[in-house]
């Protein structure tokens, strides 16, 4: 079964936070992952509004953990720490039929 990541954004320094971007996008790449909601229109129903939502779907819940765990996205990931205030979870799919 596939898995996806799930991030709740926002931003706080945009030019480190592109950098981010660039690195992460080539690091879910790499494991197979793909964006199915990258940024785009969005109503927040409950919880806390953060304007940017993120969803990349992997092939398997173990290669989104190995992608998030990752030399390449760790990198990425010191460019957004200090620039944005997010939340991100891996959930794997649930079965189809």
């Amino acid at each position: 079964m596939g898995a996806l990541w799930i991030s709740h954004v926002e931003v706080t320094d945009a030019e480190a936070y592109g950098r981010y971007a660039a690195i992460a996008t080539e690091a879910i790449a790499e494991h197979g992952g793909v964006f199915i909601a990258r940024g785009g229109r969005y109503v927040q129903m409950e919880g806390r509004d953060r304007p940017r939502n993120v969803v990349a779907r992997f092939p398997s819940f173990e290669a989104a953990v190995e992608c998030y765990n990752s030399d390449r996205y760790q990198e990425a990931l010191s460019h957004a720490r200090n620039a944005s205030d997010r939340d991100l979870v891996i959930v794997e799919e649930a079965p189809q039929g």
